[in-house]
Parts: C-alpha cells; structure tokens; sequence
C-alpha cells in the first residue's frame, strides 16, 4: 500500500509547452490530469472512484488516468490539445485515500468541468463517466461510488414527470405508505387469468397491481389484451372499493415507436401509470419521461439490470449513483431495495437509496453512503419502491426503515396466501393500518411490532394465516454493498 505522503503528492504536471507537446508518451499526473490544489467550482461534477490500480502502478496516476480516459485524454500526446482550452476540458483528480480496511483499494475524487456535458442528457454523461475508463488495463477495477451533480447541471432536467407529492394528490391517499403488489406468475397466464389477479388484489385493499420486468408481449398473452382485461379490473376494483386503483402496465418493447404505441393504448383505457424497465437505456427513459410528462401519467421505473453495474462492491456503478440519475432522467416510482427481502441490500445503504429519491436537499451521510451533498434544486421527488421477498410479517420493519413515503410491493406475500389473493391482500392492508396507527399512537414498532401484528391477527384471519405461514421467513445473508469510511476522531475541547 502506498503511503500517505505519496498518496498525497504534489502536482507533477509539464507546463513547459515544448516538453509538455513533444511526441511520446507521458504520464496521465503530468499530463495535467491531477492537481492535488485544485479546489473543486460550484459549477463542477464531482465524482468518487473506487480504484484497484495493477500491482506497481501508483495511485495517483491510477487516479489522474481515470480522470483523463473519462474526459479529454488518450495514450499518448496529442499537439490538437492545443487548439482547445485544454484545461477547462481536463477533468482533474484532486484527492486520493485509501479506502478504510481494504488493501489496494483507494478513493479518488474527480472534478469535471460543467462543460464537459450535454445540456440534459444523462446518455452523454455516462458516455463520459463510465464509458471507456472502466476497462482501463492499469485498473485491476473500478467503480463509480458517488456524484455530486451542481445545480447548474441538475437545472438542465425536467425530472420526474408527476412527482411524489402530486401523486399522492392524484390518488387522495395520504399518510401511509402505498400498498402494490407484482402479478405472479410472472410469465404463463391468459389475459383473462391474469386480469382477474390484479382485481382481487385491489379488490382487497391494494392501491396498486403491477407487471414484472419480463412480461411484454410473448406468444400466450399478446400486450394489447393484456391491457384490455388489467384495466377492465382496475376499473371495476374503484367501483367496487370507492378508491383510486391503478397497476403498472409495462411498455417495454423493441422500439420506441413500439413503446409510444403500448403508451397512447394505456392512456386511451384511462390507465393512471406506465411501467418501464432500467435496461431500456437512458435515451428511451428520458424519451418516456417526456411523455409522461405532456400525457398526465406517472412512470413506474423497474430497475431491471441494475444489478450487472452494482452488485460488485468493487467494480460497476452504485446504485446511490443510477438513482441520482434516474431522478434527473426522470421517473416517479424506483425499486430502491427493501433492506428485509430477498435482493441485495444493506439497511442503511439503502436508506441512502432512499434520500437521494426523496430529499430536497441531500446531506452527506458516510454511513449511508453518501459522500456528497446534493441540491436538488426544485426537482420533483420520486417515491421509492421496496419490493422483492417481503411479507405482512415485516411490516414493522419496513414502516420503520422508510416511513410513509414508499410503495410497499408483496409479489408472493400477496398471491402466495394460503386463502387467496384478495386474503393476501385483506392481510397486508390490515398489518399496515395497525401498524401506522400504532406508530401514530407512540408505540416503538420496531420493537413492538410483532406483537402489534399478533393482537391485530386476533381479528383478522387473513392476518393470521399470513403470519402463520411466513411469519419467521428472513432473507439473512450479509451483504456485499456496504458502505466504507474511517471515523475520523474530534478534538475535544
């Protein structure tokens, strides 16, 4: 590991234009590409790279060579730098430190020029970040961490098209969290059969049914029936209950033409909400978001691929990261990770999921994983999902962990129900009223909780069966994305 001094380095940069411009290779740190003084603008992005540079390469020129290969830089010198303000084009690593109880592993902080990207275009500043610089050969691996986006920056997205508090407006539900649940099986069912699932869910008391990531249109039930038979249930479970339903109708297709098609059908049938899946690209997403935004709908966001960029705690991009941009891009529902389920996700990373969702201001938070603060400007903010292996048994968990502004989706927890659909979603609705009425009453549910659910299962049988059957079901494992920092001692006074 190298040491602190030759961590800290002093800028190495040629400025002496006839050796700095002559032919041949040169370093990346005397290129121009780490400035150790450099005090990061108001104006600049600033990134955090997990770095594991190649046994004998130096950190800081690991760290100056991410910050050229992801702006202006490439092997060797090229004179046509000079024909270009060259250091505003540079971006420009400033600090490197190990990271805390990882050998070989070291944070580098890169600042980029605001005009380094694209007005609004998420596309072109992922091209940039995360484009080319990760197969670097010098780099064992490499992971984008976090990023402080300026408000100059953030001020060039329309974000989220409806947004968190409108929605809720929309809906007339306030003050608990949102009730939802995923159609199981995800694939198989008729039109018809899969229609009446989203009915005796929202018949039960759910506020919303949805589509998973991988139905589209397969040969057993084309898209358009599909949508056909789901908001003839929506339809009939608001008569019925006297409440705002909706599900999350996935557009997700080969082409854009494709998805504006399934889009203006939804739309036409009086659906409140389209479903997009995240391995659609950012394109398509910001696309998506536009016409949410002129059709009055809200974009449910499936975060579908996520985990190919960030389940490796050393290589990818973490999600705290995609999230951001996401808001930018501009969705109003993500899957944000449940901390309780059977996805990956450390509780308090994820809380940090979380508050780059919901804040409007975000604070730095080591903990949570958040090295940056954030101003959000007056970008709307999205609702987080918590969906993926959880049940009415945990409600006091998940209520406790992210509050009232969050769907709470039970796929299996739900449909699994030893009495059926509607009793699984009876159970659910039933756990989440005690449970908040509880909490506004001052009990400590996260400590109280299970018992809170037994007494409520006295009077609800559908409650009572679902704890009977997943009431001691944990997903235990230790988590592979957990966030590092060093604690760094006060002076005391």
């Amino acid at each position: 590991m190298a040491t602190a001094p030759e961590i800290a380095g002093s800028s190495t940069q040629i400025t002496d234009k006839k050796k700095r411009y002559s032919a041949g290779v040169l370093k990346y740190r005397q290129m121009g590409y780490w400035d150790a003084d450099y005090v990061p603008k108001e104006t600049d992005t600033i990134c955090l790279f997990r770095i594991t540079p190649q046994e004998g390469v130096d950190p800081v020129e690991a760290a100056a060579a991410v910050a050229g290969e992801s702006s202006t830089a490439t092997w060797t010198v090229v004179w046509t730098d000079r024909l270009t303000a060259c250091d505003s084009y540079r971006a420009k690593a400033f600090k490197v430190e190990p990271v805390p109880n990882i050998p070989g592993q070291y944070f580098a902080w890169v600042a980029y020029d605001l005009i380094l990207f694209e007005e609004g275009s998420i596309a072109n500043m992922t091209a940039s970040l995360i484009g080319n610089v990760f197969s670097f050969k010098p780099l064992k691996a490499a992971r984008l961490e976090d990023i402080r986006i300026p408000v100059a920056y953030v001020k060039t997205f329309k974000g989220p098209p409806t947004g968190l508090v409108v929605e809720r407006e929309r809906l007339d539900k306030f003050g608990r969290p949102l009730l939802g649940a995923t159609t199981k099986p995800k694939l198989g069912l008729s039109g018809r059969n899969y229609g009446r699932v989203v009915y005796e869910g929202l018949k039960g008391g759910l506020d919303f049914m949805k589509d998973d990531e991988n139905i589209n249109s397969q040969p057993f039930m084309h898209w358009r029936d599909r949508f056909l038979y789901v908001m003839d249930a929506v339809n009939k479970a608001s008569a019925a209950t006297g409440e705002v339903k909706g599900s999350y109708l996935n557009i997700t297709a080969a082409t854009m033409e494709d998805m504006y098609e399934r889009a203006e059908f939804a739309k036409d049938l009086g659906s409140i909400i389209v479903m997009v899946d995240l391995v659609i690209g950012w394109t398509a997403i910001q696309s998506m978001a536009n016409w949410c935004r002129k059709n009055d709908m809200i974009m449910h966001m499936h975060r579908a691929g996520h985990g190919t960029y960030t389940r490796q705690k050393n290589h990818g991009v973490s999600f705290r990261v995609i999230a951001k941009w996401l808001r930018l891009a501009g969705c109003d529902h993500l899957h944000t990770g449940t901390a309780v389920g059977k996805l990956e996700g450390d509780p308090l990373t994820v809380q940090g999921y979380y508050n780059v969702c919901r804040d409007s201001y975000t604070k730095q938070d080591l903990p949570r994983g958040l090295f940056f603060d954030q101003d959000w400007a007056d970008l709307k903010k999205i609702m987080p999902v918590a969906s993926g292996g959880i049940h009415a048994g945990q409600m006091h968990q998940l209520l406790d962990l992210f509050g009232d502004d969050v769907i709470l989706q039970f796929g299996g927890g739900t449909i699994g129900h030893p009495a059926g659909i509607q009793a699984g979603a009876v159970a659910n609705r039933v756990a989440l009223e005690c449970m908040v009425k509880a909490r506004n009453e001052g009990k400590d549910i996260a400590n109280e909780g299970p018992e809170i659910l037994k007494k409520a299962a006295q009077f609800c049988t559908p409650l009572k069966q679902a704890l009977d059957t997943w009431g001691d079901i944990t997903f235990n494992y230790t988590s592979t994305d957990t966030s590092d920092y060093a604690v760094t001692p006060t002076a005391s006074n």
